[in-house]
C-alpha cells in the first residue's frame, strides 16, 4: 500500500528549517561585519550546501519556496524603502547623473557581454546588478527573466567582488580627485553596488544620508527595467505557440541532447507574459511611500523584514548553484569588471560636469 502524499506545507518544512539556519547564521555575519550583506553570505551558505550534494531530496520544496515566494515579497517590501520625494530634493543634476548612468551601463554591459562570449541570461544580470542595486537587482531579474541558478550566482559574485573593492577605492579615488562631500556622495550612491557598501563608505566618510539617498534613486528604477526586460522578452516565449499553430508546414527541429533540453526547458517555462506580479507590488509600494501616509517605524520594520526574506532566498538561490560551472565563469567576472568600470567612470564624469 503506497504510503500518503504528505501536504505541501509538510514537505517544504524540511528545506524552510535548514533555510532558517542558514539565515541566522548570514544575519550574525553581517551583524559582525555590516559591508558584507546577509544576502550575499547566504548565497555563499546555499551554494556550499549545494556543492556537498546537500540541496535535493527533502530539501528540495522548501529550498523552492524561499527562492521564488519568499523572494517575490521581499521585492514587494522594497519598495517601501524608496521615497521618491527624498529623490526628486536632490535635485535635477543628481536625477540625471543616476538616471544616465543606470542606462549607459545596463546597455554597455549588454553589448560587452556579447563580443566577451558570456551567456546572455548571465550578461543581463550582471549589468542589472551592477547598474541597479546588487543582490536584490539580480534576484528580481532572475526570477522574471527566468535565468540559469548559476548565472545569478556568477552575478552575485560579481556584485561582492567589486563592490567590496569599492570600499577601499572610492575613498582613496575621491580624496586623489579632491571632490566635495557632495560628489563624494552622489559619486558613491550612483556607483557602489550594493547599499550595504553605500552605507559602508558614506559612514566612513561623512556622507551617509545623501550617499543612501542617490542610491536608493537607482532603486527605483529596478521597477521600471524589470518591467522593460519583461516585455521585451515576451515575444520569444510566444514563438512555440506560434510555431505549434503553424502545424505541418514546418519542418520538424532536429532532436536535441536531453541534456540540452534539461537546461533550456526551464527559462521557457518561467519567461513572463508581462510584467511580473511582485514588480507592481514594488511600485505600489513605492507609491504609497510616496504619499507620506506610512509612519517611519513602519518602513523601517519593512525594510529589515525585506532585508531578512532576500537573505533567506538568496540562501535557496545559492543552493540551486552548479559550483564547477560557476568556477569556469570567468568572463563574468571580466564582464563584472568592465560593467564597475562603465558605472564609476560615467557616474564621475556627470559629478564632475554638473555638480
Amino acid at each position: 500500500m503506497d504510503s500518503p502524499t504528505p501536504s505541501p506545507l509538510l514537505a517544504a518544512l524540511p528545506g524552510v528549517l535548514v533555510s532558517a539556519a542558514a539565515l541566522a547564521v548570514a544575519l550574525a555575519v553581517h551583524a559582525a561585519v555590516p559591508a558584507v550583506s546577509a544576502a550575499v553570505v547566504a548565497v555563499v551558505l546555499g551554494a556550499a550546501l549545494a556543492g556537498f550534494g546537500g540541496a535535493g531530496g527533502r530539501l528540495a520544496p522548501g529550498l523552492r519556496f524561499v527562492s521564488r515566494p519568499v523572494l517575490r515579497a521581499a521585492v514587494v517590501l522594497l519598495g517601501l524603502q524608496v521615497s521618491v520625494p527624498q529623490v526628486l530634493e536632490l535635485g535635477w543634476q543628481t536625477v540625471t547623473i543616476v538616471v544616465v548612468t543606470t542606462g549607459v551601463t545596463f546597455a554597455l554591459t549588454l553589448v560587452a557581454g556579447r563580443r566577451l562570449g558570456v551567456p546572455p541570461g548571465a550578461s543581463l544580470l550582471v549589468a542589472t546588478g551592477v547598474s541597479i542595486c546588487g543582490a536584490a537587482a539580480v534576484a528580481a531579474m532572475h526570477d522574471s527573466a527566468g535565468t540559469e541558478d548559476d548565472e545569478a550566482a556568477a552575478a552575485l559574485a560579481v556584485v561582492v567582488l567589486y563592490g567590496t573593492g569599492a570600499l577601499l577605492a572610492v575613498p582613496l579615488a575621491a580624496s586623489w580627485l579632491g571632490l566635495s562631500p557632495l560628489q563624494l556622495a552622489v559619486w558613491t550612491g550612483a556607483s557602489v553596488h550594493e547599499v550595504a557598501q553605500v552605507a559602508a563608505i558614506g559612514a566612513a566618510t561623512g556622507v551617509l544620508t545623501t550617499a543612501v539617498a542617490v542610491k536608493l534613486g537607482r532603486v527605483v528604477l529596478l521597477a521600471p527595467l524589470v518591467a522593460l526586460v519583461a516585455n521585451a522578452r515576451r515575444p520569444v516565449a510566444a514563438r512555440p505557440r506560434a510555431a505549434a499553430a503553424a502545424g505541418p508546414a514546418l519542418a520538424p527541429a532536429p532532436a536535441a541532447p536531453a541534456a540540452r533540453v534539461a537546461r533550456v526547458a526551464r527559462p521557457a517555462g518561467v519567461r513572463p507574459a508581462g510584467v511580473p506580479l511582485f514588480v507592481c507590488g514594488f511600485v505600489a509600494m513605492a507609491g504609497l511611500r510616496a504619499t507620506g501616509v506610512v509612519p517611519d517605524a513602519v518602513t523601517d520594520a519593512a525594510g529589515q523584514a525585506a532585508n531578512i526574506l532576500l537573505a533567506a532566498a538568496m540562501f535557496g538561490l545559492g543552493a540551486g548553484v552548479d559550483l564547477r560551472r560557476l568556477l569556469r565563469g570567468g568572463r563574468a567576472v571580466l564582464l563584472g569588471g568592465v560593467a564597475t568600470g562603465l558605472v564609476a567612470g560615467v557616474s564621475l564624469a556627470g559629478v564632475l560636469l554638473l555638480l
